[in-house]
């Protein structure tokens, strides 16, 4: 089996920063593409950013040069540091990856979200 663990959301003012933390655990031999999602009340899920493996990073226009998406693939651990948060930031943020396992390939798996809510 494989976790994903998200911790760091919380309530900010706006302008504040939060740091989102996914750890991931299990019986994993490698982890590919990681991503952030997010999911505001009443709407969809949408990808926010993604790292691949190699450190490779891609933004939404919304968080561009105010989130900052980093990985640490010795600790299988994967970061969003969100600075000068807004109040439209306010969602449920998921962890998502592509994981390698023996016996059963690459799967897609998701964390189970961790709310931040941005005050104005």
């Amino acid at each position: 089996q494989v976790q994903l663990v998200e911790s760091g959301g919380g309530l900010v003012q706006a302008g504040g920063s939060l740091r989102l933390s996914c750890a991931a655990s299990g019986s994993i031999v490698r982890i590919d593409d990681m991503n952030w999602y997010r999911q505001a009340p009443g709407k969809q899920r949408d990808l926010v950013a993604g790292i691949t493996r190699g450190g490779f990073t891609s933004y939404v226009d919304s968080i561009k040069g105010r989130f900052t998406i980093s990985r640490d693939n010795a600790k299988n651990t994967l970061y969003l540091q969100m600075d000068s948060l807004k109040p439209e930031d306010t969602a449920v943020y998921y962890c998502n990856a592509d994981v390698l396992r023996i016996f059963t390939g690459v799967r897609n798996y998701w964390g189970q979200g961790t709310q931040v809510t941005v005050s104005s």
